[in-house]
């Protein structure tokens, strides 16, 4: 984590024209250079890391040397070996047979994020109110400055301090549909606490590339069917053509909207 993390601020010290080749595969998986919606705020990404060959497009993008890209490779595997065991464990807690549903074949996003923070920014958000797209996310967030708040049952927000050597877990709205709303998905955002640059590294497992639909397991007379079958893209294109980046996309997937 530690050496990960050196090469993420190296990686984000590049020319702007060399980290402009880290093109998109999907909309928002590369380069993200600072706008006027998100000034102080940078990325850079890729669609698999459970890919190597997306790994390894990402170093060539970005010419990582043999040490980064022997750090990356290790970073990737090692996370998304993580990932995949965190969700069959959340499978068995539903007493689900997790070896049904090929959990390492689902894409796994990853992105780094910079804020740039300075004095006048203090007080105003990094990124705004969201909840994550896909299923279950994995941050190695910045060890010395806060910024992370999470949003708890009443509407507050509450901070997530620095925690060196920790990974903050949180599942996305894919987890929601698939748990026939058993899980909840979580309202968080970034917030400018201190003039300080602030680096995370995020991984994000987004579910299947066929439909994703409730569990049978979880559906019963009890537990009616709460969401339409969708898949990952089809879902993250409904959540960004209209604007409803805070979980409230998943309202339009409610089965009983078919009653209305």
């Amino acid at each position: 984590m530690s050496d990960m993390k050196a090469v993420v601020k190296s990686l984000f010290d590049l020319p702007v024209d060399i980290k402009r080749r880290n093109v998109d595969v999907i909309p928002g998986s590369g380069y993200w250079p600072p706008s006027d919606k998100y000034p102080l705020y940078e990325a850079l990404g890729f669609y698999d890391m459970s890919c190597r060959a997306d790994v390894e497009n990402f170093c060539s993008q970005l010419d990582a040397s043999t040490h980064q890209r022997e750090i990356i490779v290790r970073y990737a595997e090692a996370v998304h070996e993580l990932l995949v065991v965190v969700v069959e464990k959340l499978a068995q807690g539903l007493a689900v047979k997790s070896e049904n549903f090929g959990f390492e074949e689902w894409p796994c996003q990853f992105k780094i994020n910079k804020y740039h923070f300075s004095p006048e920014s203090v007080g105003s958000p990094g990124v705004q109110v969201h909840t994550d797209t896909g299923f279950l996310t994995i941050l190695q967030d910045d060890e010395s400055v806060g910024g992370l708040e999470v949003m708890d049952k009443s509407g507050d927000f509450i901070a997530v301090d620095p925690w060196p050597g920790t990974l903050f877990v949180n599942l996305g709205d894919m987890a929601t549909v698939w748990s026939n709303g058993r899980f909840c998905n979580v309202k968080h955002r970034v917030q400018c606490k201190e003039a300080k640059v602030r680096v995370s590294i995020g991984s994000f497992l987004s579910g299947p590339k066929e439909t994703m639909e409730p569990l049978p397991e979880l559906v019963d007379n009890d537990h009616p069917r709460v969401y339409f079958p969708t898949t990952y893209e089809e879902y993250r294109k409904l959540k960004f053509s209209t604007k409803l980046y805070s979980g409230e996309a998943l309202e339009l997937l409610y089965a009983s909207n078919s009653e209305k």
